[in-house]
């Protein structure tokens, strides 16, 4: 078993007694497109576009004031799906930390603020692997409530995540993230047995 490392200041006062952390790790920081973004991109930009028409229009013919007031929500979720949702998701994964102890798998992150998720290592739901590019991968601990948000990655808004399973996202060296994992299982499950 690899030995113990830094804990991140966030996840340190989650540690039990005599909890180790093996690996600490997050996800890259700045722009990052994902494949859903083939769709998203001009889905984004036709919706945006339209919404901005639509109230540029209102207001140069002089609608009435319901008219120009109803196509300002439009627009605003038109302006997110364009770059917002970047920033967000950019923010996001400023803060975002992750840790393999030798009980658990940890996850800190959040916009606004702090969500701190705590995995046992004996109850850990599946592990879905996605390797990408430069040796990262995508650990993710359950399966998706919804298919779509699974295969895109799509992370709207702060609650937008939550159909998503917990995951490592994007995180170098994935392969012997998830060997470390099953190894800690395995030393967990050795200890907890009788001799």
């Amino acid at each position: 078993m690899p030995s113990s490392v830094e804990v991140p200041a966030e996840l340190a006062g989650l540690l039990a007694r005599g909890e180790r952390v093996l690996w600490t790790g997050e996800p890259p920081k700045g722009l990052m497109l994902r494949p859903s973004d083939v769709f998203l991109i001009p889905f984004s930009l036709l919706w945006g576009g339209f919404a901005i028409f639509w109230e540029t229009m209102a207001i140069n013919s002089g609608a009435p004031f319901f008219f120009r007031l109803w196509g300002i929500p439009f627009v605003l979720v038109g302006l997110y799906l364009i770059f917002g949702r970047f920033l967000a998701d950019a923010r996001i994964r400023a803060r975002t930390s992750y840790a393999v102890t030798s009980q658990r798998v940890l996850i800190a992150s959040g916009l606004f603020q702090r969500d701190l998720k705590s995995l046992e290592l004996r109850t850990l739901p599946q592990i879905n692997f996605s390797m990408g590019r430069n040796n990262r991968g995508t650990l993710a601990f359950g399966s998706s409530q919804q298919p779509f948000m699974a295969f895109s990655g799509f992370q709207p808004w702060q609650g937008g995540g939550r159909a998503m399973p917990p995951q490592f996202e994007s995180i170098p060296d994935a392969a012997k993230v998830m060997a470390l994992i099953r190894e800690a299982q395995t030393a967990q499950a050795e200890h907890r047995s009788p001799t």
